[in-house]
């Protein structure tokens, strides 16, 4: 079979906590770096799949494998909420609570887990919902991330939700690039010294 973009399956779940850790260092491989490799999608990519599935995409590599996801809610102060109500329970007893303020780089992982509400901000009001993408090194640059953002803002415009937001990593080159060629631009938000925001229209 030849690779293409489907829903997202809960069998896919393993493969997105993977894709996730190996393009969590600016893009490059993060694995080892934290206490758990499973950490950083439970921050950013696994609270997305379980509480809004529908919103949720993968690159199958023809096989049945996922190799790249699109993910993210319709309503980023809804889904704050709900990851309060009802990730953050679900997933008590894995992690410590970190340091006020937070130390070390995993401390300010875990701080991210334990606060969902810091993904309301006011600058990116307009912008109401918002998504991570990533695909693994061997399947960018060959239009699938395009297809899979296609993908995703067909689903928001069916929600009729007009427009969404995502943050990056400011040192993410290539990423900032895809992005500024998707049409996304940059939107302000005063303080934020390591992660660019970046918005725009659902329309395709």
């Amino acid at each position: 079979m030849q690779p293409s973009i489907r829903a997202y399956d809960p069998a896919d779940l393993d493969a997105v906590y993977d894709i996730c850790i190996r393009t969590a260092d600016a893009g490059g491989d993060a694995r080892g770096q934290y206490s758990s490799d499973r950490l950083m999608g439970d921050v950013f990519a696994v609270p997305y799949v379980t509480l809004e599935p529908q919103h949720a995409h993968v690159l199958d590599d023809g096989s049945g494998n996922a190799v790249g996801y699109v993910l993210g809610t319709a309503d980023t102060a809804a889904f704050a909420a709900r990851c309060r109500d009802e990730w953050l329970p679900a997933t008590a007893g894995r992690y410590p609570e970190p340091p006020t303020p937070p130390v070390t780089p995993e401390d300010g992982l875990l701080w991210l887990h334990f606060h969902p509400e810091r993904m309301v901000v006011p600058e990116l009001a307009a912008y109401p919902a918002h998504l991570h993408i990533d695909l693994l090194p061997q399947w960018q640059g060959k239009g699938w991330g395009r297809g899979l953002m296609n993908a995703f803002l067909a689903g928001l415009r069916a929600a009729g939700v007009p427009r969404v937001h995502l943050g990056m990593a400011v040192d993410n080159v290539s990423a900032r690039a895809f992005y500024d060629r998707l049409g996304f631009t940059e939107i302000p938000v005063p303080g934020a010294t390591t992660v660019t925001y970046m918005g725009r229209g659902t329309a395709a």
